[in-house]
C-alpha cells in the first residue's frame, strides 16, 4: 500500500510540473548522466523517468532522452497516457469517451515499464503476465473480472498466481469460487492515472494475448519466454522490426536476472522469433531484430 501511495504521489507531481514539449530536455545530460552507466551518447525523444535509489528510499522524476532513460537502472517511463490530465468534471468523464490515443503496442509496452517499477522484482514472469492483464482490463473502481476460460488457455489459472500478488499488496482477491469469472480489486492507486478509455485498455489486453498466444513460447508453457517475447515486440519499432533497450530494464520487466537473458534470447531465436540480436557488454545495450 505504501507503494502506491508513493507512487500516486509522484504522478500528481509529473502531471502538475509537465513542460511543454519544446521546453523539455535531458536534464540527465545537463548532469553529467551520473545516473547511469556509460553507454554510446544522448539521442532519442524525451521521455519522463521515474528511477528509485536507496532500495526505494529516494524516488527520482526527471526528463531524460530514451537512450539515457534506457541506461538508467530501477527505473521506468511514466507512459505519456499517464500525463494526461483528468476531465474538468465527473459528468463530463461519464458522457465523453476519452480519445484512443497511442495504439495497442504502445500500451503494452508503456505497461510492462510501469510493472517492472510497481511491482518487486522477485515478482515471477506468470504473475507479471496476469498483472498486466489485471491493470488493462480493470474499470473505473480498480475493479477487475477474468474470465476462467481465457486465463486456463493462457495457463494463468493457478490461484498460486493470485496469492503471489495479494502478497506484494498489489491486488486483493475475491475468494476462489467455481464461477466462470475471478474477481479482484487492485491495490496500486496510481493505474487510475490511466488516461486510455477501458475499451481502448482492453483492445491492447487482447493484444498482448494474441502475441503471446501466436509466438512458439505459448507451446513451451514457460511464462518466461512467452513474457520475453512480448517485451520484445511490444518494444520494436513495428515498421523495421528492431528494437534496442537496456538489458537490466528487460531483466528487471521480465523478473529474471541479466545472466540469464542471454540464454532466453538464444531460445527465442532458435524458435525463430529473433532474426538476431547482439548485446553490447560495455554499456549493457541490447538490440535485436524480429524474424517476422
Amino acid at each position: 500500500m505504501a507503494r502506491s501511495v508513493a507512487l500516486a504521489h509522484l504522478a500528481r507531481h509529473a502531471r502538475s510540473h509537465l513542460l511543454p514539449l519544446h521546453l523539455r530536455t535531458c536534464q540527465c545530460r545537463e548532469r553529467g548522466c551520473h545516473w547511469h552507466s556509460r553507454h554510446r551518447g544522448c539521442t532519442g525523444p524525451i521521455r519522463l523517468l521515474l528511477a528509485r535509489e536507496r532500495g526505494g528510499r529516494v524516488w527520482r522524476l526527471a526528463d531524460t532522452c530514451s537512450a539515457c532513460a534506457a541506461a538508467t537502472e530501477q527505473a521506468a517511463v511514466v507512459p505519456d497516457t499517464a500525463l494526461a490530465r483528468a476531465p474538468r468534471s465527473a459528468a463530463l468523464q461519464r458522457h465523453k469517451r476519452q480519445p484512443k490515443g497511442p495504439g495497442e503496442r504502445i500500451r503494452v509496452c508503456e505497461m510492462l515499464n510501469y510493472l517492472a517499477a510497481a511491482l518487486p522484482e522477485s515478482t515471477t514472469a506468470a504473475a507479471r503476465l496476469l498483472a498486466l492483464q489485471c491493470a488493462l482490463r480493470m474499470d473505473a473502481t480498480m475493479h477487475v473480472q477474468l474470465a476462467r476460460g481465457m486465463l486456463r488457455g493462457q495457463r494463468l489459472d493457478s490461484p498460486d498466481l493470485w496469492r503471489e500478488l495479494e502478497r506484494t499488496r498489489w491486488l486483493r482477491n475475491n475468494p476462489w469460487n467455481a464461477t466462470n469469472k475471478i474477481r479482484a480489486e487492485l491495490l496500486d492507486t496510481p493505474l487510475l492515472d490511466q488516461a486510455p478509455a477501458r475499451r481502448d485498455r482492453t483492445q491492447a489486453a487482447d493484444w498482448a494475448l494474441r502475441v503471446t498466444s501466436s509466438t512458439s513460447a505459448q507451446r513451451r508453457a514457460d511464462p518466461l519466454l512467452q513474457l520475453a517475447a512480448l517485451y520484445l515486440i511490444a518494444h520494436a519499432d513495428p515498421g523495421t522490426s528492431t528494437g534496442h533497450a537496456d538489458l537490466a530494464q528487460m531483466a528487471r520487466a521480465c523478473g529474471t536476472r541479466c545472466a540469464q537473458l542471454s540464454d532466453l534470447l538464444g531460445q527465442l531465436a532458435a524458435m525463430e522469433l529473433l532474426a538476431s540480436w547482439q548485446v553490447c557488454h560495455h554499456g549493457g545495450d541490447l538490440s535485436w531484430h524480429l524474424a517476422r
